[in-house]
């Protein structure tokens, strides 16, 4: 019997952002980078890949290390391995192509792409080389950044790039404190920039020859970096490519310069053309029934993953901030649909996720799973720690919670099925001294409180709740003084 699985899908002290879903043979395969907990600059551990059956997407296995930083020759100076991905060549084997970076993201843009080889998705993957050209050279056009791969009927494509706003050549030529900037932050000269002259940045493609280093065509851009006017505008390119070819048409999954929302384009080829579909996702609600940054429902940073087809079901991949930064993120997704014209609407995050469902209203779950977690004021993040208060995911060793709750918190949970349930329990410790109000509509209208005292050690305090019965929200929102940790909630 399959058991529930909620979000994040994966075991709860585990990190892995930048989601690239693949189907290979009857597994779905999740490449990523690999955040520490807690951590104290991106991508800190070594690539680890879980996998599940395509038809029971609750049995998530770890497949352990598949390859560590240090097997990359330039590991010495860009200790990080960032955002991955994996494709399967012509000759059946599997190929993993990265970027290597340092702390904060320094040396993330210098270049070139890395590639390992494994015979098997999960395997041990070797260090095979880098993307270069047919004399030799390193391939380092443009900016080589979150590398995405796809092997599109033989043909091997590589899709990667950045995109700062405002620096177009012309403005670049004129400023040159501008210009020292981006020459830092790409380790390029001036003359490489400004020769450049669709602009260095922007997404780009290229394809490689069958030994999967060589560049065979390309590189060049697939959207004009000046969006004015264009169907981009508002929700222009940021980072993280992904392709993917849904009924003959190539769909381009990015993260927008909003950069808590994951977009798509649609062309008809795959090196061009693309038109501004839509906000497949936002992990903060942002954007979703007129949503606005100022009103999102969680802290909301940096995002990057892909939609990818199981066993009939299209699914988007996504990840959500944790610990109050950008550097500890955790693998989420939930169900989209493509509709026959082709387009995707926005998806409402939830808790349930891959579970085909709502969770059961009964039994324990951990507060973690929650969706929405606000005080109505929440940051975005910025490559950085947040030191000032306010509700977060975090943990301390083995025990993971909400912390942080203060007067005005919002944790919503989305959704459960309900049956008869009369009673819930909260799990909390703290110096707080008041009340969760209870409700279970989208207008959160009260149905029941349950009261919080104050504890060095967690402890349960439950209330008489008579929830309705059928799928809905749960809405837990705090009144009173002080601060409260919430580590798990129990129906029945």
């Amino acid at each position: 019997m399959k058991k529930q699985v909620f979000n994040p899908f994966l075991p709860l002290g585990e990190y892995i952002p930048d989601g690239e879903p693949h189907v290979f043979g009857d597994r779905v395969y999740l490449y990523g980078s690999h955040d520490k907990e807690g951590g104290e600059t991106f991508c800190m551990g070594d690539y680890t890949v879980y996998s599940a059956p395509v038809d029971d997407l609750s049995d998530w296995r770890c497949e352990g290390v598949i390859y560590q930083a240090k097997q990359d020759p330039d590991y010495e100076n860009r200790p990080y391995m960032y955002a991955p991905d994996v494709v399967r060549g012509n000759d059946g084997k599997y190929y993993l192509y990265y970027c290597m970076s340092g702390d904060q993201g320094v040396g993330g843009y210098f270049g070139p792409i890395s590639v390992a080889v494994c015979d098997s998705p999960a395997g041990k993957y070797q260090y095979l080389g880098y993307v270069k050209f047919a004399d030799g050279t390193p391939m380092k056009k443009y900016v080589c950044f979150d590398p995405a791969a796809m092997n599109d009927n033989g043909v091997i494509r590589l899709y990667y790039g950045t995109q700062y706003l405002g620096e177009s050549n012309d403005i670049l030529a004129k400023d040159l404190v501008r210009m020292k900037g981006v020459m830092d932050r790409f380790n390029k000269t001036a003359e490489e920039i400004l020769a450049t002259k669709d602009n260095v940045n922007g997404p780009s493609t290229l394809e490689l020859e069958d030994d999967m280093l060589t560049v065979k065509k390309g590189p060049a851009h697939i959207i004009p970096y000046e969006t004015k006017g264009t169907s981009f505008e508002g929700h222009e390119f940021f980072e993280a490519c992904s392709m993917r070819k849904v009924n003959g048409k190539y769909y381009f999954v990015y993260s927008s310069q909003l950069n808590h929302e994951l977009c798509y384009a649609v062309s008809d080829r795959p090196d061009g053309g693309f038109v501004f579909g839509g906000t497949i996702v936002s992990n903060g609600d942002v954007g979703l029934d007129g949503r606005s940054q100022q009103d999102r429902l969680n802290m909301t940073g940096t995002t990057h993953g892909s939609i990818i087809e199981i066993n009939g079901q299209w699914y988007v991949f996504y990840h959500r901030l944790t610990h109050k930064s950008d550097y500890s993120r955790q693998a989420c997704a939930e169900r989209i649909e493509i509709a026959p014209d082709g387009s995707i609407s926005q998806r409402e995050i939830t808790s349930c996720g891959l579970n085909g469902g709502a969770l059961k209203g009964k039994g324990s779950y951990p507060a973690v799973i929650a969706c929405n977690i606000t005080n109505g004021n929440m940051p975005h993040g910025s490559n950085r720690i947040y030191q000032h208060s306010f509700p977060n995911v975090n943990n301390c060793g083995e025990d993971r919670f909400i912390a942080e709750i203060a007067d005005g918190t919002l944790v919503g949970f989305k959704y459960f099925e309900f049956d008869g349930c009369k009673k819930l329990t909260v799990v909390t410790k703290g110096q707080a001294r008041g009340k969760f109000v209870v409700s279970a509509d989208k207008d959160r209208t009260p149905i029941g409180e349950i009261e919080v005292s104050p504890s060095e050690e967690w402890q349960e305090a439950a209330g008489e709740i008579c929830f309705p019965d059928g799928v809905r929200p749960v809405y837990l929102t705090y009144s009173g003084e002080g601060q409260t940790s919430l580590k798990d909630i129990i129906f029945g």
